[in-house]
């Protein structure tokens, strides 16, 4: 079974900065892309940034500028440094990645992480 574990959630000032990380775990067999996506409340989920697992990245305009994906595929966690963070960018944020597990890898599904919030209040 393989699941997507998110953390570094909170409440900060605008104007800070929060670093989200996310791990994937179980029968993996490979991961592709590894995204994260965010809903504040009455809002449709949107695209955050993606990065491919081959380093190629896609950022929401909103946040570029003051919002770096990273991965390592060595431990297969991915990570969102979001730097001036603005009342704004308050949402649940979702970890996503396409992975393919050990029991079918043939096919590549699409698994999420379970949210965290994140608070830019002052």
């Amino acid at each position: 079974q393989v699941q997507l574990v998110e953390s570094g959630g909170g409440l900060v000032q605008p104007g800070g900065s929060l670093r989200l990380s996310c791990a994937a775990s179980g029968s993996i067999s490979s991961i592709g892309a590894m995204g994260w996506y965010r809903q504040a409340p009455g809002n449709q989920r949107e695209l955050v940034a993606v990065i491919t697992r081959g380093g190629n990245t896609n950022y929401a305009d909103a946040v570029k500028g003051r919002f770096t994906i990273s991965r390592d595929n060595a431990k297969n966690t991915v990570n969102l440094q979001m730097n001036s963070l603005k009342p704004e960018d308050t949402a649940v944020y979702y970890c996503n990645a396409r992975i393919r597990d050990l029991r079918n890898v043939f096919y590549e599904a699409n698994y999420w992480g379970q949210g965290t919030q994140v608070t830019v209040s002052s």
